[in-house]
């Protein structure tokens, strides 16, 4: 229909055919989700219960520095984003994974990537439980009195496994697309805490608790660096793009590009306008959650079930990229150079037509034992630890980090390289296609043929041109993470340290 519309001939079409499907393999699963539902889900990974303590972190900043510190990390962590949807074209579709990426280009580290991947999702997924058994004791007393009927509506332990029941099944889908109603229900929950914030700032019903308010300068460099990883880790939401970038109906670049921005865009905007509002309520008298500083009522304890409902949604978001993790460790083996892809990309065994590794699916008896496995332990671990502060800022600014800026970065750059034999494969395949496009001119066609292949020419040019400027920007975002990294880890040691 389009190409009858345009005017293209039965020629043309058909190097626009074999340039647009290369990658493609009948029978996946790739290729189903719609692109609401993907931003839908990344937007519901990036957005958790952090939201809530963005006015706090704007508080040591202040305004002008918060927002501008926001801004900044919403745009690294949406270039890493960019980068994984141009590492996912040197894979075949349906196949891209961190675990694939490092197989052609740092094999021997697949399992180190894959285990700090594992750990990290753990223990977002384990604090999600403990904000549940944390929360709900407090949601009871809102609804039903300060000393409820029976004793259990108020232990946190019924609570988290009272939870655990709407979790487990979630947990069990295979797809990510199949969480796109629960992130609905997520999302809503998020926008119901967005408007009880900004409803409260409107009413100003909080000014006799206002303290002063910091707009031009800031609380001093320790109090600012402790905040930090509050902000940059609020945009971490890199373990779920690869299963995205795997199921999206239309994988063209501007769509996966369009998901990007629409996902960082939207979690920016909640966070400046929580973070601005929810400061503008409290100044500098603000606390960490800034729902539990409002008064007791029916808003206010609403808002507290909303968060449960936000992160009980959440849990299956970090539970998919776990077990996917945990999977590719437990298939990793050590490679030796020889059995490497150095000089050709069809050289391992493992490793398909276009230079990647072809993805074995997890069996349903392997899917369910992993599965299980994650929901036990992080069970046991959230019904025998009450807080995880200092073990999750320390996985934090480990895992988060490496996932946002410094794997992409280092993918990136490794596996664009001119001297890659994928890179080089995928610049074959680009060439072969332009010249099946400008040698099969049909009569009548040849002056349509000519103006298309021009513009092929031109946008191939822009495209070198863009390629040449990515690669030194990959590898300053990969640097970046890792100055991240060192700063909080001090940030995180002192902080611990002085309490």
């Amino acid at each position: 229909m389009e190409e009858a519309a345009i005017g293209v001939g039965p020629s043309a079409a058909s190097g626009l055919r074999k340039r647009s499907g290369r990658g493609k393999r009948a029978g996946d699963v790739a290729g189903e989700a719609s692109w609401a539902s993907s931003v839908i889900n990344l937007v519901n990974t990036i957005v958790g219960a952090g939201v809530l303590a963005m006015p706090l972190a704007i508080s040591h900043m202040g305004i002008v520095l918060g927002v501008c510190v926001i801004l900044w990390s919403g745009c690294a962590a949406g270039f890493g984003l960019y980068l994984q949807s141009l590492c996912a074209q040197y894979l075949d579709r349906g196949s891209a994974s961190f675990f694939a990426l490092s197989q052609l280009t740092y094999p021997n580290a697949a399992v180190v990537f894959d285990g700090a991947i594992a750990i990290k999702c753990f223990g977002v997924g384990v604090s999600y439980l403990i904000i549940i058994g944390d929360l709900m004791p407090g949601v009871v007393q809102g609804f039903v009195g300060a000393e409820p009927a029976y004793d259990f509506l108020v232990d946190r332990h019924f609570w988290v496994t009272a939870f655990m029941l709407i979790v487990i099944p979630l947990s069990y889908l295979r797809r990510l697309d199949s969480l796109k109603y629960t992130s609905i229900a997520a999302l809503v929950s998020m926008a119901y805490l967005v408007i009880l914030v900004v409803y409260h700032f409107v009413l100003g019903d909080t000014k006799e608790d206002r303290g002063p308010i910091r707009v031009g300068h800031w609380a001093g460099a320790v109090p600012t660096l402790s905040s930090l990883p509050v902000i940059v880790f609020a945009f971490t939401c890199h373990q779920n793009m690869f299963s995205i970038l795997n199921e999206i109906g239309n994988n063209s670049h501007f769509r996966t590009t369009a998901v990007v921005f629409a996902s960082i865009g939207s979690a920016a905007g909640t966070y400046i306008l929580v973070a601005i509002t929810g400061y503008l309520s409290f100044g500098n008298s603000v606390g960490g959650n800034i729902v539990g500083m409002y008064p007791p009522g029916v808003p206010a304890t609403i808002g507290r079930a909303a968060i449960v409902m936000l992160v009980v949604f959440s849990y299956p978001l970090q539970c998919h990229p776990c077990r996917a993790s945990v999977d590719a460790v437990l298939k990793w083996r050590p490679r030796s150079q020889a059995s490497g892809t150095e000089g050709s990309p069809h050289r391992h065994p493992l490793l398909g037509p276009r230079g990647n590794r072809t993805p074995e699916p997890m069996s349903d008896l392997r899917f369910s034992v992993i599965t299980t496995t994650i929901l036990i332990f992080s069970y046991i671990v959230a019904m025998t630890v009450s807080s995880l502060e200092a073990v999750l800022a320390y996985v934090g600014s480990t895992g988060s980090t490496s996932i946002s800026f410094i794997l992409p970065g280092l993918f990136y750059y490794k596996i664009s390289s001119p001297d890659s034999p994928t890179h080089r494969g995928l610049m074959k395949e680009d060439d072969e296609a332009e010249d099946d496009f400008s040698d099969e001119d049909g009569e009548g066609e040849g002056s349509l043929s000519r103006s298309l292949t021009e513009s092929g020419l031109l946008l191939g040019s822009k495209k070198h041109w863009r390629k040449a400027l990515l690669r030194p920007l990959s590898l300053a975002l990969a640097a970046y993470g890792f100055l991240v990294m060192v700063v909080c880890l001090i940030t995180n040691t002192f902080f611990i340290a002085s309490h």
